[in-house]
Protein backbone atom coordinates (compact mmCIF):
# COMPACT_ATOMS: atom_id res chain seq x y z
CA UNK A 1 0.00 0.00 0.00
CA UNK A 2 1.24 3.52 -0.73
CA UNK A 3 -0.02 7.08 -0.52
CA UNK A 4 -1.20 7.96 -4.04
CA UNK A 5 0.48 10.69 -6.07
CA UNK A 6 -1.65 13.16 -8.02
CA UNK A 7 -1.03 15.19 -11.16
CA UNK A 8 -3.59 17.98 -11.47
CA UNK A 9 -4.70 18.01 -15.10
CA UNK A 10 -5.43 21.19 -17.06
CA UNK A 11 -6.87 21.50 -20.58
CA UNK A 12 -3.64 23.27 -21.59
CA UNK A 13 -1.81 19.94 -21.12
CA UNK A 14 -3.71 18.47 -24.08
CA UNK A 15 -2.83 19.07 -27.74
CA UNK A 16 -3.33 17.26 -31.03
CA UNK A 17 0.08 15.64 -30.65
CA UNK A 18 0.06 12.75 -28.19
CA UNK A 19 2.65 13.14 -25.43
CA UNK A 20 3.71 11.27 -22.33
CA UNK A 21 2.80 13.00 -19.08
CA UNK A 22 3.70 10.28 -16.56
CA UNK A 23 5.25 6.84 -16.13
CA UNK A 24 4.84 4.63 -13.07
CA UNK A 25 6.05 1.05 -12.89
CA UNK A 26 4.64 -0.68 -16.01
CA UNK A 27 2.04 2.03 -16.66
CA UNK A 28 2.24 5.08 -18.94
CA UNK A 29 -0.14 8.03 -19.33
CA UNK A 30 -0.46 10.09 -22.51
CA UNK A 31 -2.38 13.31 -23.12
CA UNK A 32 -3.92 14.20 -26.49
CA UNK A 33 -6.94 15.81 -28.14
CA UNK A 34 -9.37 14.12 -30.46
CA UNK A 35 -10.00 15.89 -33.78
CA UNK A 36 -13.29 17.04 -32.21
CA UNK A 37 -11.25 19.03 -29.62
CA UNK A 38 -12.27 16.75 -26.71
CA UNK A 39 -9.36 16.07 -24.32
CA UNK A 40 -8.26 12.44 -24.11
CA UNK A 41 -6.13 10.62 -21.55
CA UNK A 42 -4.65 7.27 -22.57
CA UNK A 43 -3.26 4.88 -19.97
CA UNK A 44 -1.37 1.77 -21.10
CA UNK A 45 0.08 -1.34 -19.53
CA UNK A 46 1.68 -4.36 -21.18
CA UNK A 47 -1.75 -5.91 -21.85
CA UNK A 48 -3.49 -2.99 -23.54
CA UNK A 49 -4.90 0.48 -23.03
CA UNK A 50 -7.85 2.61 -22.00
CA UNK A 51 -8.78 6.08 -23.27
CA UNK A 52 -10.61 8.39 -20.88
CA UNK A 53 -12.28 11.80 -21.11
CA UNK A 54 -11.02 13.67 -18.04
CA UNK A 55 -13.18 16.77 -18.53
CA UNK A 56 -16.27 15.22 -20.17
CA UNK A 57 -18.07 12.88 -17.80
CA UNK A 58 -14.80 11.16 -16.89
CA UNK A 59 -15.96 8.49 -19.32
CA UNK A 60 -13.87 5.51 -20.31
CA UNK A 61 -14.28 6.12 -24.03
CA UNK A 62 -12.36 3.07 -25.24
CA UNK A 63 -10.83 -0.07 -23.73
CA UNK A 64 -8.60 -2.50 -25.63
CA UNK A 65 -6.73 -5.50 -24.22
CA UNK A 66 -5.12 -8.64 -25.66
CA UNK A 67 -5.73 -7.20 -29.12
CA UNK A 68 -9.49 -7.10 -28.46
CA UNK A 69 -11.64 -3.97 -28.72
CA UNK A 70 -13.91 -4.26 -25.70
CA UNK A 71 -16.07 -1.23 -26.49
CA UNK A 72 -19.39 -1.35 -28.32
CA UNK A 73 -19.65 -0.50 -31.99
CA UNK A 74 -21.35 2.86 -32.44
CA UNK A 75 -21.77 5.64 -34.98
CA UNK A 76 -19.14 7.75 -33.17
CA UNK A 77 -15.45 7.12 -33.82
CA UNK A 78 -14.57 10.02 -31.53
CA UNK A 79 -16.36 11.78 -28.67
CA UNK A 80 -18.02 15.08 -29.46
CA UNK A 81 -18.10 18.15 -27.20
CA UNK A 82 -21.75 18.07 -26.15
CA UNK A 83 -23.78 17.25 -23.06
CA UNK A 84 -26.55 15.60 -25.13
CA UNK A 85 -26.41 11.87 -24.45
CA UNK A 86 -27.29 10.54 -27.91
CA UNK A 87 -25.12 13.05 -29.79
CA UNK A 88 -21.88 11.49 -28.52
CA UNK A 89 -22.91 7.98 -27.50
CA UNK A 90 -20.50 5.07 -27.78
CA UNK A 91 -18.21 5.01 -24.73
CA UNK A 92 -17.22 1.94 -22.72
CA UNK A 93 -18.17 3.24 -19.27
CA UNK A 94 -20.48 6.15 -18.48
CA UNK A 95 -21.70 7.34 -15.08
CA UNK A 96 -25.46 8.06 -15.21
CA UNK A 97 -27.57 10.07 -12.74
CA UNK A 98 -27.47 11.51 -10.20
CA UNK A 99 -30.69 13.55 -9.79
CA UNK A 100 -32.40 11.21 -12.29
CA UNK A 101 -31.49 8.54 -14.82
CA UNK A 102 -33.07 6.28 -17.39
CA UNK A 103 -35.48 7.14 -20.19
CA UNK A 104 -37.64 10.12 -19.20
CA UNK A 105 -41.35 9.36 -19.17
CA UNK A 106 -44.14 11.69 -20.28
CA UNK A 107 -44.17 13.45 -16.87
CA UNK A 108 -40.37 13.80 -16.63
CA UNK A 109 -38.22 16.74 -17.67
CA UNK A 110 -34.76 15.29 -17.02
CA UNK A 111 -32.37 14.42 -19.87
CA UNK A 112 -31.82 10.81 -20.92
CA UNK A 113 -29.71 9.20 -18.16
CA UNK A 114 -29.34 12.44 -16.23
CA UNK A 115 -26.63 15.09 -16.05
CA UNK A 116 -23.56 12.94 -15.29
CA UNK A 117 -22.68 11.15 -18.58
CA UNK A 118 -21.10 14.22 -20.21
CA UNK A 119 -20.79 16.48 -17.18
CA UNK A 120 -18.08 19.18 -17.42
CA UNK A 121 -15.43 18.31 -14.83
CA UNK A 122 -13.46 21.31 -13.64
CA UNK A 123 -11.15 19.20 -11.48
CA UNK A 124 -9.38 16.16 -12.93
CA UNK A 125 -6.40 14.28 -11.56
CA UNK A 126 -4.05 11.60 -12.87
CA UNK A 127 -3.52 9.31 -9.88
CA UNK A 128 -0.74 6.76 -9.25
CA UNK A 129 -0.06 4.42 -6.36
CA UNK A 130 -0.24 0.90 -5.02
CA UNK A 131 -3.01 -0.92 -3.17
CA UNK A 132 -3.84 -4.54 -2.35
CA UNK A 133 -4.43 -5.27 -6.05
CA UNK A 134 -0.99 -3.92 -7.06
CA UNK A 135 0.47 -0.86 -8.75
CA UNK A 136 -2.09 1.28 -10.56
CA UNK A 137 -2.58 4.44 -12.58
CA UNK A 138 -5.92 6.09 -13.08
CA UNK A 139 -8.19 9.10 -13.25
CA UNK A 140 -10.12 10.93 -10.55
CA UNK A 141 -12.05 14.18 -10.49
CA UNK A 142 -14.81 16.32 -9.06
CA UNK A 143 -17.95 17.75 -10.62
CA UNK A 144 -20.28 20.04 -8.66
CA UNK A 145 -23.89 20.12 -9.81
CA UNK A 146 -25.73 23.11 -8.41
CA UNK A 147 -29.20 24.34 -9.38
CA UNK A 148 -30.73 27.05 -7.19
CA UNK A 149 -33.67 25.86 -5.06
CA UNK A 150 -33.15 22.28 -6.30
CA UNK A 151 -29.80 20.46 -6.30
CA UNK A 152 -26.29 20.82 -4.92
CA UNK A 153 -23.93 17.84 -4.87
CA UNK A 154 -20.38 16.79 -5.75
CA UNK A 155 -19.66 13.70 -7.83
CA UNK A 156 -16.18 12.22 -7.40
CA UNK A 157 -15.40 9.27 -9.70
CA UNK A 158 -12.25 7.14 -9.61
CA UNK A 159 -10.92 4.71 -12.22
CA UNK A 160 -7.83 2.51 -11.71
CA UNK A 161 -5.96 0.35 -14.22
CA UNK A 162 -3.41 -2.05 -12.75
CA UNK A 163 0.09 -2.84 -13.95
CA UNK A 164 -0.38 -6.57 -14.52
CA UNK A 165 -4.07 -6.81 -15.36
CA UNK A 166 -6.83 -6.03 -17.84
CA UNK A 167 -9.20 -5.49 -14.92
CA UNK A 168 -10.35 -1.99 -13.97
CA UNK A 169 -11.70 -0.80 -10.63
CA UNK A 170 -14.22 2.05 -10.82
CA UNK A 171 -16.10 3.92 -8.15
CA UNK A 172 -18.07 7.11 -7.72
CA UNK A 173 -18.91 9.00 -4.56
CA UNK A 174 -21.84 11.41 -4.37
CA UNK A 175 -21.89 13.99 -1.57
CA UNK A 176 -25.03 15.99 -0.82
CA UNK A 177 -24.01 19.61 -0.15
CA UNK A 178 -27.54 20.74 0.70
CA UNK A 179 -28.91 21.21 4.19
CA UNK A 180 -31.89 19.07 3.21
CA UNK A 181 -32.13 15.49 1.91
CA UNK A 182 -31.35 14.71 -1.73
CA UNK A 183 -33.13 12.27 -4.04
CA UNK A 184 -30.57 10.08 -5.81
CA UNK A 185 -30.46 7.76 -8.83
CA UNK A 186 -27.35 6.15 -10.34
CA UNK A 187 -26.46 3.66 -13.08
CA UNK A 188 -23.06 2.51 -14.40
CA UNK A 189 -23.51 2.14 -18.18
CA UNK A 190 -20.86 -0.38 -19.30
CA UNK A 191 -20.98 -1.12 -23.03
CA UNK A 192 -19.08 -4.16 -24.29
CA UNK A 193 -18.92 -5.34 -27.88
CA UNK A 194 -20.98 -8.52 -28.35
CA UNK A 195 -19.08 -11.52 -29.69
CA UNK A 196 -20.89 -13.89 -32.06
CA UNK A 197 -21.49 -17.13 -30.15
CA UNK A 198 -20.32 -15.53 -26.94
CA UNK A 199 -21.75 -17.25 -23.86
CA UNK A 200 -23.31 -15.28 -21.01
CA UNK A 201 -22.59 -16.66 -17.53
CA UNK A 202 -23.80 -14.78 -14.46
CA UNK A 203 -24.77 -15.16 -10.82
CA UNK A 204 -28.52 -15.01 -11.40
CA UNK A 205 -30.74 -18.09 -11.62
CA UNK A 206 -31.90 -18.25 -15.25
CA UNK A 207 -35.66 -18.34 -14.75
CA UNK A 208 -38.62 -16.04 -15.47
CA UNK A 209 -38.84 -15.37 -11.72
CA UNK A 210 -35.28 -13.99 -11.59
CA UNK A 211 -34.93 -12.44 -15.07
CA UNK A 212 -37.64 -10.02 -16.22
CA UNK A 213 -37.83 -8.70 -19.78
CA UNK A 214 -38.87 -5.08 -20.23
CA UNK A 215 -41.95 -4.95 -22.43
CA UNK A 216 -42.37 -1.15 -22.47
CA UNK A 217 -40.77 0.49 -25.50
CA UNK A 218 -39.16 3.94 -24.96
CA UNK A 219 -40.40 6.82 -27.10
CA UNK A 220 -37.06 7.18 -28.93
CA UNK A 221 -37.06 3.51 -30.07
CA UNK A 222 -38.75 2.21 -33.24
CA UNK A 223 -39.42 -1.52 -33.59
CA UNK A 224 -39.87 -3.90 -36.52
CA UNK A 225 -42.28 -6.75 -37.08
CA UNK A 226 -41.63 -9.74 -34.84
CA UNK A 227 -39.90 -7.73 -32.12
CA UNK A 228 -42.74 -7.85 -29.57
CA UNK A 229 -43.16 -11.58 -30.18
CA UNK A 230 -39.45 -12.10 -29.48
CA UNK A 231 -39.79 -10.23 -26.18
CA UNK A 232 -42.71 -12.44 -25.16
CA UNK A 233 -40.74 -15.59 -26.00
CA UNK A 234 -37.71 -14.34 -24.08
CA UNK A 235 -39.90 -13.56 -21.07
CA UNK A 236 -40.92 -17.23 -20.91
CA UNK A 237 -37.48 -18.62 -21.80
CA UNK A 238 -34.74 -16.17 -20.72
CA UNK A 239 -32.10 -18.87 -21.33
CA UNK A 240 -32.50 -18.18 -25.07
CA UNK A 241 -30.33 -15.07 -24.72
CA UNK A 242 -27.45 -16.86 -22.98
CA UNK A 243 -25.73 -17.63 -26.29
CA UNK A 244 -25.29 -14.63 -28.59
CA UNK A 245 -26.19 -16.52 -31.71
CA UNK A 246 -26.11 -14.36 -34.85
CA UNK A 247 -29.63 -13.59 -35.99
CA UNK A 248 -31.30 -13.19 -32.59
CA UNK A 249 -33.61 -10.16 -32.73
CA UNK A 250 -31.75 -7.73 -30.45
CA UNK A 251 -32.86 -4.97 -32.82
CA UNK A 252 -33.25 -2.23 -31.76
CA UNK A 253 -32.65 -3.41 -28.17
CA UNK A 254 -33.62 -5.83 -25.42
CA UNK A 255 -33.58 -4.86 -21.73
CA UNK A 256 -33.66 -7.43 -18.93
CA UNK A 257 -33.78 -7.02 -15.15
CA UNK A 258 -31.70 -9.54 -13.20
CA UNK A 259 -31.85 -10.64 -9.57
CA UNK A 260 -28.08 -10.74 -9.00
CA UNK A 261 -26.74 -12.98 -6.22
CA UNK A 262 -23.47 -12.05 -4.45
CA UNK A 263 -20.58 -14.24 -3.30
CA UNK A 264 -19.35 -14.37 0.30
CA UNK A 265 -17.45 -11.09 -0.20
CA UNK A 266 -20.60 -9.35 -1.43
CA UNK A 267 -19.77 -9.26 -5.17
CA UNK A 268 -22.09 -10.45 -7.96
CA UNK A 269 -20.48 -11.46 -11.27
CA UNK A 270 -21.41 -11.47 -14.96
CA UNK A 271 -19.34 -12.64 -17.93
CA UNK A 272 -19.41 -12.84 -21.72
CA UNK A 273 -17.13 -15.78 -22.50
CA UNK A 274 -15.58 -15.52 -25.96
CA UNK A 275 -15.18 -18.61 -28.15
CA UNK A 276 -11.38 -18.41 -27.55
CA UNK A 277 -11.83 -18.54 -23.75
CA UNK A 278 -11.26 -14.88 -22.87
CA UNK A 279 -14.17 -13.18 -21.10
CA UNK A 280 -15.56 -9.70 -20.58
CA UNK A 281 -16.83 -9.22 -17.05
CA UNK A 282 -18.63 -6.94 -14.63
CA UNK A 283 -18.58 -7.41 -10.85
CA UNK A 284 -20.63 -5.25 -8.50
CA UNK A 285 -22.05 -5.19 -4.98
CA UNK A 286 -25.84 -5.64 -4.88
CA UNK A 287 -25.82 -4.15 -1.37
CA UNK A 288 -24.78 -0.85 -3.05
CA UNK A 289 -26.49 -1.17 -6.43
CA UNK A 290 -29.58 -3.30 -5.94
CA UNK A 291 -30.77 -3.44 -9.55
CA UNK A 292 -29.03 -5.48 -12.25
CA UNK A 293 -29.89 -4.42 -15.80
CA UNK A 294 -28.81 -6.08 -19.04
CA UNK A 295 -29.04 -4.17 -22.31
CA UNK A 296 -28.36 -5.75 -25.71
CA UNK A 297 -28.55 -3.92 -29.04
CA UNK A 298 -27.39 -5.56 -32.27
CA UNK A 299 -28.18 -3.45 -35.33
CA UNK A 300 -26.26 -2.49 -38.49
CA UNK A 301 -25.16 0.75 -36.81
CA UNK A 302 -24.88 -0.19 -33.12
CA UNK A 303 -23.56 -3.44 -31.66
CA UNK A 304 -23.59 -3.34 -27.87
CA UNK A 305 -23.76 -5.63 -24.88
CA UNK A 306 -24.61 -3.94 -21.60
CA UNK A 307 -23.58 -7.18 -19.90
CA UNK A 308 -24.63 -5.89 -16.50
CA UNK A 309 -25.48 -2.27 -15.72
CA UNK A 310 -25.51 -1.99 -11.90
CA UNK A 311 -28.02 0.61 -10.75
CA UNK A 312 -30.04 1.99 -7.86
CA UNK A 313 -33.26 1.67 -9.88
CA UNK A 314 -34.67 0.42 -13.14
CA UNK A 315 -34.07 2.78 -16.11
CA UNK A 316 -37.66 3.93 -16.66
CA UNK A 317 -37.14 7.55 -15.62
CA UNK A 318 -37.65 9.53 -12.42
CA UNK A 319 -41.45 9.43 -12.11
CA UNK A 320 -41.84 5.72 -12.83
CA UNK A 321 -39.03 4.78 -10.43
CA UNK A 322 -40.35 7.09 -7.71
CA UNK A 323 -43.72 5.39 -7.99
CA UNK A 324 -41.97 2.04 -7.53
CA UNK A 325 -40.14 3.29 -4.42
CA UNK A 326 -36.74 3.04 -6.13
CA UNK A 327 -35.42 6.55 -5.39
CA UNK A 328 -32.63 6.67 -2.81
CA UNK A 329 -32.56 9.48 -0.24
CA UNK A 330 -29.17 10.94 0.68
CA UNK A 331 -29.31 12.93 3.94
CA UNK A 332 -27.96 16.48 4.20
CA UNK A 333 -24.16 16.54 4.18
CA UNK A 334 -23.88 12.77 3.69
CA UNK A 335 -22.02 10.78 1.02
CA UNK A 336 -22.63 7.48 -0.73
CA UNK A 337 -20.18 5.35 -2.74
CA UNK A 338 -20.75 2.84 -5.53
CA UNK A 339 -18.09 0.37 -6.75
CA UNK A 340 -17.63 -1.92 -9.74
CA UNK A 341 -14.89 -3.97 -11.38
CA UNK A 342 -14.85 -4.58 -15.12
CA UNK A 343 -12.58 -5.41 -18.04
CA UNK A 344 -11.18 -8.55 -19.68
CA UNK A 345 -10.30 -11.90 -18.08
CA UNK A 346 -7.71 -14.34 -19.40
CA UNK A 347 -9.00 -17.84 -20.17
CA UNK A 348 -7.60 -19.05 -16.83
CA UNK A 349 -9.25 -16.16 -14.94
CA UNK A 350 -12.51 -16.78 -16.83
CA UNK A 351 -12.56 -20.45 -15.84
CA UNK A 352 -12.05 -19.48 -12.20
CA UNK A 353 -14.86 -16.91 -12.31
CA UNK A 354 -17.18 -19.38 -14.03
CA UNK A 355 -16.45 -21.84 -11.22
CA UNK A 356 -17.20 -19.12 -8.65
CA UNK A 357 -20.50 -18.24 -10.34
CA UNK A 358 -21.48 -21.90 -10.37
CA UNK A 359 -20.75 -22.12 -6.64
CA UNK A 360 -22.88 -19.02 -5.91
CA UNK A 361 -25.83 -20.48 -7.79
CA UNK A 362 -25.41 -23.86 -6.12
CA UNK A 363 -25.24 -22.42 -2.61
CA UNK A 364 -27.94 -19.75 -2.93
CA UNK A 365 -30.30 -21.48 -5.32
CA UNK A 366 -29.93 -25.24 -4.72
CA UNK A 367 -31.78 -27.58 -7.05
Amino acid sequence: MSTPAYIYLQPAFFSEKEKIIARYRGLTAYSFRYSTSVCGLKITNKLGEICLLPFQGQQVWRAKFAGKELTMKSMFEEPRPTREYLKTYGGFLLHCGATAMGCPGPRDNHPLHGELPNAPYHKAFLIMGEDKRGAYMGLAGKYQHTVAFAHNYIAAPLLKLYEESARMYASISIRNLKNTPMELMYLAHINFRPIDNGKLVYSTPCSPENIKVRSEIPAHVEVAAGYKEFLRELSKHPEKHNMLTPGLKFDPEVVLYLNCLPDKEGWAHSMQIHPDGYADFVSHKPCQLEHGIRWISRTPDQDALGLLLPATAEPEGYTAEKNKGNIKILPAGESIKFEIETGLLTPEEAREMERKIGQILKEKNPA
